[in-house]
């Protein structure tokens, strides 16, 4: 469950309180099922899978099986894609909205291979510039959507990412002597300047470990004795994990928006998070914030996100009340209705 899954079905859950759109999910025979109350049409040309190879196999079969594909989705006022890339290529008679959740590769290119930054900026630059609408993450994503690729302001709308409140159950009780930290072992999460303030805390803080979770940690190197590497977990035991932590540590060089702190505050989990990005928009005064450069301060922001655990506690549950999947539906629809008259007015 990445984010972008984890918005996709919380969008589908969304769209069924808005009562201006009638949804239709069109998925691979690998996510059968995935789209909860929504009508769901399960698209057999694409066998679809979560592993590089099975996404390789699903974008080369868009492509050649693009007309039958299409045909499904006959009927249709809007063609929206929650994934940056549209798959299959919309028709040109169809009003199309494009998520593009960040364009991370243009602030931090040296953090891409050139093969990487090759194909985001033919999937996901050329599809939002051709786009008649665009949903983007938080008021930073679209910030830099308009910076660097051009775009009028007026043709992305943010719609802010929401926490499942009835799966993340608080607890405001005691909590074990460990950090938490859930996030793939990309090199923009930032692990190694974690890594240089835990070395700090092994002396100051003994009793604290760090616990890690997500794909591609087997990678990380010089990984300090009071950490511990998990890799993924099981979602119960990620829920687990929230509720008992001391505190959530989030140190990321760049996030569009950035759940983890989101869902580590509905299980009342004190957080310490990066300036970075779009955290600040996210987390408001409900966490303390540190600069992600500086291990001292990463390991500073720890130690008062735990002092501060009651306080933290109580501002992060009134911080996650302003996020719903409700509320980023009706972006949703308002993008939708700028499509269509967009796409009216480009054929006029």
């Amino acid at each position: 469950m990445g984010g972008g899954e984890t918005y996709a079905r919380g969008l589908l859950r969304g769209l069924q309180s808005v009562k201006g759109v009638a949804a239709t999910a069109y998925v691979s025979r690998a996510a059968a099922g995935f789209s909860g109350g929504i009508p769901e049409v399960v698209c057999t040309e694409v066998r679809g899978g979560a592993s590089t190879g099975g996404r390789i196999r699903t974008l080369v079969t868009g492509l050649i099986k693009r007309r039958s594909l299409v045909a499904h989705m006959r009927g249709n006022d809007v063609f929206h894609v929650p994934f940056a890339v549209n798959l299959p290529i919309p028709p040109r008679t169809m009003p199309t909205v494009q998520t593009l959740c960040d364009v991370q590769h243009r602030d931090l290119p040296h953090l891409f291979s050139r093969v990487e930054r090759l194909y985001r900026s033919f999937f996901y630059e050329r599809a939002a510039k051709k786009a008649d609408a665009i949903v983007t993450i938080s008021h930073f994503a679209k910030q830099k959507i308009v910076e660097h690729l051009g775009i009028s302001p007026e043709k992305v709308f943010t719609a802010h990412l929401a926490v499942d409140v009835d799966q993340f159950v608080p607890n405001l009780g005691t909590r074990d002597d460990f950090i938490f930290y859930p996030a793939r072992g990309w090199a923009h999460k930032n692990h190694a300047k974690l890594f240089d303030a835990m070395r700090l805390l092994k002396t100051e803080r003994p009793e604290l470990r760090l616990v890690l979770t997500g794909g591609g940690l087997e990678h990380l190197t010089d990984v300090p004795g009071n950490v511990d590497v998990k890799g993924l977990v099981p979602f119960a035991e990620l829920l687990d994990l929230y509720r008992r932590a001391k505190c959530l540590v989030f140190p990321s060089l760049y996030e569009g928006f950035g759940l983890p702190p989101l869902e580590a505050m509905a299980s009342g989990c004190p957080v310490a998070a990066s300036t970075a990005g779009s955290l600040p928009e996210v987390c408001g005064d409900a966490a303390i914030m540190f600069d992600p450069h500086s291990p001292r301060a990463i390991a500073d922001a720890i130690t008062e996100a735990i002092a501060r655990t009651a306080e933290l506690q109580t501002k992060g549950l009134e911080q996650v009340q302003q996020f719903t999947w409700e509320k980023c539906a009706n972006s949703h629809e308002d993008a939708y209705r700028f499509a269509v008259r967009q796409h009216g007015t480009a054929r006029s």
